[in-house]
């Protein structure tokens, strides 16, 4: 059910949501709005750790988790030890690889770590985000008794109208046993925390819909006659950039939260590399600006959005990894593209090898200033790349340890990749 456009929200929470952008839709948006508005309401947010980092992917439900925790209500995070290994076919078009208990608690750890930067979990307020693994329920359960008391509740008929299940099967690709089980146990996970948690609403993305209106069915089943079994959802929008893509992809792959994965530098030229048409959005989305203090960054385009593409990459870099490292990263990018001669703070890449050629530099793994040799080669040619400032349209040429004169090269290639490169000496 869309946002009936006449209903403005009495919650601070929900009035949050809309003017930030966090909105999809909700199975009754009024009754959400109403529980918000009472008091600290508790809700839950459920990811399944098949990796030990988030992506910026993911971010549109973490600032979302944080506009309802810093409004006063109480955030769950599901980490899914249990569905984790039976995996989840939402937005897939092929089995999920299946993870060893001992890969799912060290990726359990890592995000509660990367959730850290945004939520508070051990302050002693009321309302601290609290992190279950739903392994300590889903793993208890004596299969036939599941089928009896859950089981019986779901029909073949209305699984398969769901989105997830009847792109898999009108493609004809295999859709396994355990996968098709997958929205039960989501269900069910809600069914627990209502029980034990007192949490009455859900929210996640688009594609989670009809996994989540399962668990709102089967809580009002499940609630004896009397009692107040009501439970609710809310999805949020699945962000594309202006051009089509999907938030968070580069030609380098997903953009991480986990420094160790994407440096600090690196996130924050993502930001800075935003499409223009974006900035206002991502501006709403991303950081916690004021609305009018957006739109006064954003009110003027052409050359100006660059001082708002500046902000944006700033705050997105200090929610995540603090304020020093984002006032490094900022420094770094004024040192590297303002054309000065100090790149003290510019991230540095150091080879463990005598020589190298420019090709292979620029596409390094750590680097991968061009997706490939050929796109490497052309672009060089055409005079993208620059060694101390100098263009060099070379592909070939061997860079040594003469070139970093006794410290580093400065290594310009393209619009974004700027990085101090140390060579050994032979």
């Amino acid at each position: 059910m869309q946002v009936p456009p006449a209903h403005q929200p009495k919650s601070p929470a929900l009035t949050t949501f809309l003017e930030r952008g966090y909105f999809e839709q909700a199975s009754d948006f009024a009754a959400i709005d109403a529980a918000m508005t009472a008091g600290m309401m508790t809700f839950y947010v459920g990811y399944d750790p098949t990796g030990n980092s988030l992506h910026v992917g993911h971010l549109v439900q973490v600032m979302a988790m944080r506009a309802l925790q810093r409004a006063g209500h109480r955030p769950i995070v599901i980490v899914g030890g249990g569905t984790a290994s039976v995996g989840d076919p939402s937005g897939k078009s092929e089995t999920r690889k299946l993870l060893s208990r001992a890969d799912i608690e060290a990726n359990a750890a890592a995000l509660r770590a990367q959730l850290s930067q945004f939520l508070h979990f051990d302050s002693g307020a009321p309302n601290d985000a609290v992190m279950l693994d739903n392994a300590d329920w889903l793993l208890e359960l004596r299969y036939i008794d599941f089928l009896r008391e859950i089981g019986r509740h779901f029909t073949i008929n209305r699984m398969i109208t769901v989105k997830t299940y009847r792109d898999r099967l009108d493609a004809e690709i295999p859709l396994s046993f355990l996968e098709f089980n997958y929205q039960l146990l989501q269900a069910y996970d809600f069914l627990h925390l209502f029980r034990h948690h007192g949490c009455i609403l859900q929210f996640g993305g688009s594609d989670q819909w009809g996994n989540m209106v399962a668990g709102i069915e089967l809580i009002r089943r499940m609630t004896p006659e009397g009692e107040p079994g009501t439970a609710h959802c809310l999805t949020l929008p699945l962000l594309t950039t202006a051009d089509g893509k999907k938030m968070g992809k580069t030609e380098r792959g997903a953009v991480w939260l986990d420094p160790e994965r994407l440096p600090p530098f690196d996130y924050y030229q993502y930001w800075i590399g935003c499409d223009d048409r974006d900035v206002a959005k991502l501006l709403r989305i991303f950081t916690e600006l004021p609305i009018a203090e957006i739109a006064a960054l954003t009110q003027d385009g052409g050359a100006a959005l660059n001082a708002a593409k500046a902000r944006l990459a700033y705050e997105a870099t200090r929610l995540l990894h603090g304020q020093e490292a984002a006032e490094t990263a900022q420094t770094a990018a004024r040192q590297a593209f303002g054309g000065g001669e100090d790149w003290s703070a510019v991230p540095e890449l150091n080879l463990d090898l005598a020589e190298i050629k420019l090709i292979d530099l620029v596409t390094h793994p750590e680097l991968l200033a061009f997706k490939s040799k050929r796109e490497a080669r052309q672009r060089i040619e055409q005079g993208a790349v620059k060694i101390n400032g100098e263009l060099c349209i070379d592909p070939a040429r061997v860079l040594t340890a003469a070139d970093c004169g006794g410290a580093y090269l400065r290594l310009q290639a393209g619009k974004k990749t700027r990085v101090r490169v140390t060579i050994l000496p032979s």
